[in-house]
């Protein structure tokens, strides 16, 4: 028969039983216990085998009986602990027990690692060997499935003991013993684990506490900026107020001086007269236009009259006069009366002042928050405008609610905008409402289509815009959902309506349900303001008219005859900075007489007026919508900051 140097050949139970009756002589014991060195036993044991017809080589005869030994010892603790439970791990425990009980007593690292004259094996090599074994064994699998684990111990060595002439080997004393002056090892810990704890939980966990995390943040920053807004609010009016004295006490020391130095050879100038009479009255010049003064300036740097008739009617001092700014308005823009530039650079000057300035203490978001409600997949131009037109004109965020198939096309336009696509989300309210505390105006319309589902979500946004009196601007499909309910918007003092002329008929014939009569636009306007509660309402035309229900303001800046679509998206976006801006000034009390919409709505109509002459005058005939946004700067700067 050939012999197999392989390990994990298998061993029948004639060989094995024959193995262990060779073994368990006294003489191959002897010799086992008496030497470190025990490959010359395994030789003699494999002769002795190969003598009983079974060829085995010396290592395999060592690694069996270490096998046999592992076993044996898991089957006797096993034996102790669970009263024979285990009595069956190792198959020829009786013979092992005859033999090893013959022996003292035995160290389980002996048995389990060092082998204690069985030779110096790896416990990779043995883990191999348990695992062939049992798969020869199929009746007991346990022997390759049970693993016990040790602390590391130290192998015993032989003394040799010489006297004389002779050699006597002693038997080395346990080193456990030895080590028994030592305190013993802490046993190893178990290591910890979550048993059944599933990973979606954990994840669902880390989501909540990332969310609650960031909605803290939000708030505390919310909290920061409103902090940070009315300190700004109260140095700008402070400000402002320093400027008005100043101005007071200059005008009353040149009123003075005038008044002491000795009058000179001029002609009698008597100043207009503030009354309600109709504008029909005044007196004409010879080309028979009405004559006005240039501007409040002018009509403030005439000298004081001796007359007591005038001086009836300018009563109080000048410096009091000179603060009645909304009087000269309604003198100037009472229905039917002639708009002239003069009129205009007026109410110019009132935006001019609720312009803030530009300063190095600022932060991000100081200066406006614009929120645009529209935007779906047939337009994704127009809330691109009102946004971008927004941040032209000195907002610092743009934020878009729009569809989900219209927010990447949005996006792509420019990297500026903030784009969130719900509105046509289950929960578009909510998830809008969220946003409503961080924004200073919102813009409805754009963009947003006449599809129910996204006009039932505009209007409950501007309802809950409306709870936090949040200035609201609403254009374009915005006015068709106020065609069908007014009461959304009706009587809300901080609201914009910006119709064209079809929106306007269409507005008007809902209200007062009888035909436009399209022959004095002035008196509709100021009508369809009054039912609609006062609010706001600017008339896009050759010169827009804009009304707050008491009297109607015409804005005649210079345009172009170039009418691209996306101007009225312009508009919106800038007026709903701007309505921040006048509101914002309106509470620190700089705006007297004046309706703060109102100031904002000639702004924006101004603005977008001269960015449409600066562009045609470049572009002619070409001229778009984009060609107008590149004016927003220059023309700005033209109208409000020179």
């Amino acid at each position: 028969m050939q012999a197999n140097t392989t390990r994990g050949f298998l061993w029948s139970d004639i060989e094995t039983r024959t193995l262990l009756n060779i073994w368990g002589e006294q003489d191959i014991q002897t010799a086992l216990d008496g030497n470190f060195r025990n490959s010359f036993v395994y030789r003699d044991v494999s002769r002795r085998l190969g003598a009983m017809g079974f060829e085995r080589t010396p290592e395999q005869c060592r690694v069996r009986i270490k096998s046999l030994k592992r076993q044996y010892l898991l089957a006797k603790e096993g034996n102790l602990r669970n009263n024979g439970q285990y009595h069956k791990i190792c198959k020829f425990y009786d013979i092992m027990e005859g033999i090893l009980s013959n022996r003292a007593a035995l160290d389980p690292q002996e048995l389990m690692d060092s082998g204690a004259g069985d030779g110096l094996e790896e416990d990779g090599e043995d883990a191999q060997d348990g695992y062939s074994e049992g798969a020869g064994e199929a009746p007991y699998p346990a022997e390759t499935e049970v693993k016990l684990e040790y602390p590391a111990a130290p192998i015993p060595i032989p003394v040799k003991v010489t006297v004389g002439n002779t050699s006597i080997s002693a038997k080395p004393t346990n080193s456990s013993q030895v080590a028994g002056n030592f305190p013993p090892r802490a046993p190893k810990r178990p290591r910890k684990r979550r048993s059944n704890f599933p990973m979606e939980k954990l994840m669902e966990q880390f989501l909540e506490q990332s969310a609650q995390a960031e909605e803290n943040f939000y708030r505390m920053e919310e909290q920061r900026l409103q902090a940070e807004d009315r300190r700004r609010e109260a140095e700008h009016a402070r400000e402002l107020h320093m400027l008005q004295i100043l101005a007071q006490m200059f005008s009353s020391r040149s009123s003075s001086s005038s008044s002491s130095a000795p009058p000179k050879p001029t002609p009698p100038t008597r100043p207009p007269v503030i009354s309600s009479t109709p504008p029909s009255h005044h007196t004409r010049g010879s080309t028979g236009h009405l004559k006005h003064p240039a501007s409040l300036t002018d009509y403030f740097s005439q000298p004081v009259s001796s007359d007591p008739q005038t001086l009836g009617i300018r009563s109080g001092s000048v410096c009091e006069e000179r603060t009645k700014g909304s009087a000269v308005f309604e003198h100037y823009h009472g229905v039917g009366s002639s708009s002239h530039r003069g009129m205009d650079d007026d109410i110019i000057s009132l935006v001019k002042s609720i312009v803030p300035p530009l300063t190095s203490k600022k932060h991000k978001g100081q200066d406006g928050r614009i929120g645009i409600i529209g935007g779906c997949k047939d337009y994704t131009g127009a809330p691109y405008f009102a946004a971008i037109s927004a941040l032209k004109v000195g907002g610092d965020l743009s934020h878009v609610f729009c569809t989900k198939e219209a927010a990447t096309v949005i996006k792509s336009y420019s990297p500026e905008l903030i784009v969130h696509p719900v509105l046509d989300s289950p929960n578009a309210v909510e998830e809008i409402e969220m946003w409503l505390p961080r924004l200073h105006g919102l813009v409805v319309g754009p963009g947003l289509g006449r599809e129910d589902g996204l006009l039932k979500t505009a209007k409950e946004v501007i309802e809950r815009s409306k709870a936090r009196d949040i200035p609201i601007v609403i254009d374009a499909d915005g006015l068709w959902l106020i065609t069908q309910q007014p009461s959304i918007i009706q009587g809300y003092q901080k609201g914009i309506l910006t119709p064209n002329f079809m929106e306007f008929t269409r507005l008007f014939e809902a209200f007062h349900h009888e035909p436009l009569n399209s022959s004095d636009h002035r008196r509709s306007v100021m009508q369809l303001s009054g039912a609609l509660g006062n609010l706001t309402l600017v008339l896009k035309g050759e010169q827009d008219l804009i009304s707050d229900g008491s009297k109607v303001y015409s804005c005649s800046v210079e345009g172009s005859g170039r009418r691209c679509g996306g101007q009225g998206d312009l508009l919106s976006g800038s007026m709903g900075v701007l309505a921040h801006w006048a509101h914002t000034t309106s509470t620190a009390g700089l705006i007297r007489g004046m309706n703060p919409s109102v100031v904002a709505a000639f702004g924006a109509c101004s603005l977008t007026r001269q960015c449409n002459n600066q562009a045609f005058q470049r572009h002619g005939r070409s001229t778009t919508t984009s060609d107008m946004i590149q004016e927003i700067g220059p023309a700005f700067k033209k109208l409000f900051e020179s």
